[in-house]
C-alpha cells in the first residue's frame, strides 16, 4: 500500500476539505485529496474552494508528473453535491456554486498532467462529473454505485455530464445512463467504457492508480504533456489543422534535454533519466 504523506499545507491540512499531498517513494506523483469523510466527500462549498485552490498550485508546479485524485477516506470517492448544504442556498448562492464547479472541474480536464481519478466508493452526479473530468479512471473492484442520477431528483447532470460521458461512451450510452438514472458497479462501467481500469479483489483503486501513474510517470514529463495537449484538441480541430497541431507540439521537444538523455540512454543499452527539461 502506498501512503500520501506530505502535504502542501501542512500547517492547516487536517481540517482542510480538498489539498495536494505527495506520496512516499513516488517522485512526481502527487495526490489531490478529498477529505470530507462524514458526508463522503459531497462537495461542500468549502471543499469546491479548496478544490480550486489546490488545483490552481498543480497546475503551474513541473514537479508533478501525474496527478491522482483521491479521497482520504478508505471506500469512498464522491457523492455529489451537498444537498443538505444545497437546501439553505439562495438562488444567488446556487448560481455561483455552480459556475465555481463548473470552472473548477474545466481547470481539472485542462490540468498540464496526466490525471487519473481513483474511485473506491460512491461516483454520483458532480462526484461522477468530477471522474469524468480526469483523463483516466481507476475503480475499486467492489464499488457498485457509479452514476448520474440527477433526473430521479427533478433535475439534470449540470457540471458537465451530458457532455463529456457522452463524449466518452458514446450518444446511446450516455441517453441510456442519465435517463434511467441507474447506478452501474464498477464493473459495469468499465464494461460501458466510464471507466478504464478495475482494481484487483485483494486491492483498491488507490493503489491501482498509483501503479498506473508510475507506469506513466516514467516517461518524459515534457512529452506526456504535450501528448495530453495534442490528443485533447483532437475533439475540437478537423484531421488537417490537428496534424499541423502535433506536429507542432512534436517539434517542441525535438531540442529538450529529456530527448537528447533519451537517444543516449537507448544507445547505451539503459533506462532515460528524465528530468522534465
Amino acid at each position: 500500500m502506498k501512503f500520501c504523506t506530505k502535504r502542501f499545507n501542512s500547517a492547516s491540512s487536517n481540517s482542510r476539505q480538498a489539498f495536494l499531498e505527495t506520496i512516499e517513494g513516488q517522485t512526481g506523483i502527487t495526490c489531490l485529496s478529498l477529505n470530507r469523510p462524514q458526508s463522503k466527500n459531497a462537495i461542500s462549498t468549502t471543499l469546491l474552494k479548496e478544490l480550486l485552490e489546490s488545483l490552481e498550485t498543480a497546475q503551474f508546479d513541473k514537479s508533478i508528473r501525474v496527478l491522482i485524485l483521491r479521497s482520504t477516506t478508505v471506500g469512498s470517492f464522491c457523492a455529489g453535491a451537498d444537498l443538505i448544504e444545497r437546501r439553505s442556498m439562495s438562488q444567488v448562492q446556487v448560481s455561483k456554486f455552480l459556475s465555481d464547479l463548473r470552472a473548477a472541474f474545466g481547470k481539472l480536464e485542462t490540468l498540464p498532467m496526466p490525471t487519473i481519478a481513483a474511485i473506491d466508493g460512491p461516483a454520483l452526479g458532480g462526484g461522477l462529473e468530477l471522474g469524468l473530468a480526469c483523463d483516466l479512471r481507476v475503480a475499486g473492484h467492489s464499488v457498485t454505485k457509479i452514476g448520474l442520477p440527477e433526473t430521479a431528483l427533478g433535475i439534470i447532470p449540470g457540471a458537465g455530464g451530458t457532455q463529456r460521458a457522452t463524449r466518452l461512451i458514446g450518444l446511446s450510452k450516455a441517453k441510456d445512463l442519465i435517463f434511467t438514472a441507474r447506478m452501474l458497479s464498477a464493473k459495469e462501467a468499465c464494461e460501458w467504457g466510464l471507466v478504464d481500469y478495475l482494481s484487483s479483489p485483494e486491492s483498491n483503486a488507490f493503489e491501482r492508480a498509483v501503479q498506473l501513474a508510475s507506469q506513466i510517470g516514467n516517461n518524459a514529463p515534457l512529452a506526456l504533456r504535450a501528448a495530453k495537449q495534442a490528443i485533447s484538441r483532437s475533439e475540437d480541430l478537423a484531421l488537417e489543422p490537428g496534424l499541423d497541431f502535433e506536429r507542432a507540439s512534436y517539434e517542441t521537444l525535438l531540442s529538450t534535454q529529456d530527448r537528447m538523455e533519451a537517444l543516449v540512454a537507448f544507445k547505451e543499452k539503459r533506462h532515460p533519466i528524465f528530468k522534465g527539461e
